[in-house]
């Protein structure tokens, strides 16, 4: 059995007792409050909320497949990199993810909010109706229609570690491109080099269509494709420069 190194060790141990804390704290929702991603025009958003929600998870099999993969996967970047790097390229894959998700929410935010203030309507009345997902008199059909395009963006919430872990795994993947993984609904050994690209495409054909394919349908599939992404251009760097010279085989 792979023997667990010390970085992941401690992600595994903080993951679990912040799903501890959603189960027993507030019912959960407390903790989701305080913890979870919110979109940051929100009045829910907190800063803090950027790191802490890559340690959340909605569910006992949201967590349990998130920190298999970080076992899996983890251990042995980890082993390679180090530590320092390891956690580094971790939470930053974290940060990728929530750059390129909510930047998606305020790409389909902007354009429809802008043009409901250009309609007549006030920033408060917009928040009040955002918020309470029911309208105000006076509001147009076509107002109504606009309030909808961007109530899923505006009420967003993120959480899990997935973007941090997709980011692990591209890494993973440029270490050992020739390493025969496989998905558990889909037994067939595929080569690291063509498996891992395979799932980030269909992450980000999922987030741009809507269409789901293997993961729940309120997955934050941009996340995934962001941590990948960072994931990928952190590994380059180091492999072309300084961790190329000293670490890397």
């Amino acid at each position: 059995m792979m023997r667990i190194s010390d970085t992941v060790k401690h992600l595994l141990i903080i993951n679990v007792i912040m799903f501890i804390g959603t189960l027993f704290i507030g019912n959960g929702n407390l903790f989701y409050e305080w913890f979870a991603m919110y979109f940051p025009k929100n009045d829910a958003f907190q800063p803090w909320q950027i790191i802490t929600h890559m340690f959340m998870h909605g569910g006992a099999m949201h967590i349990f497949f998130n920190m298999f993969a970080l076992w899996m996967f983890g251990v042995p970047v980890e082993q390679t990199l180090g530590s320092r790097r390891f956690l580094f390229l971790y939470i930053s894959a974290g940060l990728g993810a929530v750059l390129l998700q909510v930047g998606l929410y305020y790409f389909q935010y902007v354009p429809s909010y802008n043009a409901l203030l250009e309609s007549g309507l006030s920033s408060e009345s917009i928040k009040q109706m955002l918020t309470n997902n029911e309208t105000i008199t006076g509001v147009t059909q076509s107002q109504v229609s606009m309030l909808k395009d961007i109530y899923p963006a505006y009420n967003a919430s993120m959480v899990g570690a997935s973007g941090c872990i997709m980011g692990v795994l591209a890494a993973f993947g440029m270490m050992n491109p020739e390493a025969k993984l496989m998905m558990i609904f889909l037994p067939i050994p595929i080569k690291a080099k063509y498996f891992i690209p395979g799932i980030i495409i269909l992450d980000l054909i999922s987030g741009l269509t809507g269409q789901s394919f293997f993961s729940p349908s309120n997955t934050a599939y941009m996340a995934h494709v962001g941590g990948a992404l960072t994931g990928f251009l952190i590994m380059w760097y180091w492999k072309k420069t300084q961790f190329n010279r000293n670490r890397w085989n």
